[in-house]
């Protein structure tokens, strides 16, 4: 079975993107490494293929070499499932060829498997998952980095946004996961440190109907909240919205979610006419390429997804933005590591080397978001954030506009948290 999965992820690559993958095969070469993507490519397949992209076109721009080693990316469908995604772990660890780990949008496979991702040294590079506890390890190794938001920071950022548009009461709606109640945490201390609590919590499963959907915003109603706390994906989402959508104008809550509703076909079933109906926005990392004024990298970054991308003629057709760009940003920061470090052909020892070239970055590293400084620093407890590439300082909250893109708000936070 494995080797009929192999062909298949390799053909799936190559049909959907043929003017990435390289010209010549890795295997003539002599000398190449693979990079594995574990991500969901069936519920959720638009925050997969964004990463993908993001991943895809960042290896172009070295014309898929580092340091005399030709890179290949392996697509893995975990679709959310922790056990296929341990599987598709133990694939990686049995390739002699494979280098490094892309997870994908959800959380709890990370969760499940981080003891076993940490003991076995698989150097884990996670470009959105956000649960808190992903990159604190209570293990003595600690492998996996994180690119995207943390949970531990974003709770501060609904919040926060939320309170200063105006509302008092927020009700916590939250799925029944391990990164639902990381962020029940989160956003109650940074209510409470505003002298705020929840009016309520409803937690929820995974493939929600819509008369259970009904019954929690009706409990969600009686509470007296004046705005809703959304932390779950697109699938969830679409069936929440619609049954707010299906109430009363009068008696519709605002929501202010976690971005996991932008990594699947959300903004495609709750179109633009049934947006009008609700007011709805969500966290972001602060960077778009729908911005007004793009640097002069970030212009050269689009012009070449424009060239090199399949069905990308506009930054309209960047899909789940955050995907791409956390992909594009992360594997910059591989390709710094890798060359830093140097390649031996060893799996095993070039993983060593890179987790401390990744811990030790001597040169900064122009990406998207930013431009990195040490973004990552050797862990232990008493350094949390030590595997977080990104800050407070670099959230924001988003809105879907009417073509379906994201558009962010430009007012930071002020402080520093």
């Amino acid at each position: 079975m494995k080797p009929y999965r192999s062909f298949f992820n390799t053909l799936m690559l190559l049909c959907f993107t043929p003017a990435l993958f390289f010209s010549v095969h890795a295997s003539e070469s002599g000398k190449f490494y693979k990079l594995y993507l574990d991500a969901d490519f069936t519920h959720t397949k638009t925050a997969g293929y964004a990463i993908k992209q993001g991943i895809m076109l960042a290896l172009a721009e070295s014309d898929y070499k580092i340091k005399g080693y030709r890179f290949e990316l392996v697509l893995k469908d975990h679709k959310g499932n922790s056990l296929r995604s341990k599987s598709n772990l133990e694939s990686f660890l049995a390739d002699p060829r494979a280098l490094a780990v892309f997870s994908g949008l959800h959380s709890p496979p990370l969760l499940a498997n981080k003891s076993y991702i940490n003991n076995q040294q698989i150097l884990l590079l996670d470009p959105w998952a956000a649960a808190g506890p992903i990159t604190r390890s209570k293990d003595k190794e600690n492998w996996i980095f994180r690119l995207s938001i943390d949970d531990y920071k974003a709770g501060y950022t609904i919040s926060t946004y939320a309170l200063k548009q105006g509302f008092k009461k927020p009700y916590l709606l939250l799925e029944d996961t391990g990164w639902g109640r990381s962020n029940e945490k989160t956003m109650t201390q940074a209510l409470g440190d505003k002298g705020r609590k929840p009016v309520g919590i409803e937690w929820f499963n995974w493939g929600i109907g819509k008369n259970h959907a009904r019954l929690l915003l009706r409990n969600v109603l009686s509470s007296g909240a004046d705005v809703i706390f959304f932390v779950g994906n697109a699938p969830e989402a679409k069936t929440f919205v619609q049954a707010m959508i299906d109430l009363p104008e009068k008696t519709r809550l605002p929501i202010r979610s976690h971005w996991g509703i932008t990594g699947g076909n959300f903004a495609q079933v709750i179109n633009a006419e049934m947006r009008k109906k609700i007011d709805l926005q969500f966290i972001q990392t602060r960077f778009s390429f729908l911005n007004r004024s793009l640097s002069t990298f970030a212009q050269k970054v689009l012009n070449n997804a424009i060239a090199k991308l399949p069905g990308i003629k506009s930054p309209y057709d960047i899909k789940a933005q955050t995907g791409f760009v956390h992909g594009y940003d992360l594997t910059r920061l591989l390709m710094a590591a890798i060359r830093q470090a140097g390649l031996t052909g060893d799996a095993k020892q070039d993983r060593l080397a890179i987790h401390y070239a990744l811990e030790h970055l001597s040169q900064d590293v122009t990406g998207l978001l930013k431009t990195y400084r040490q973004p990552f620093q050797p862990y232990d407890k008493n350094t949390p954030n030590a595997h977080e590439a990104l800050g407070q300082q670099d959230y924001t909250m988003g809105y879907y506009g009417n073509n379906n893109e994201v558009i962010l708000l430009t007012q930071p936070i002020p402080g520093n948290h």
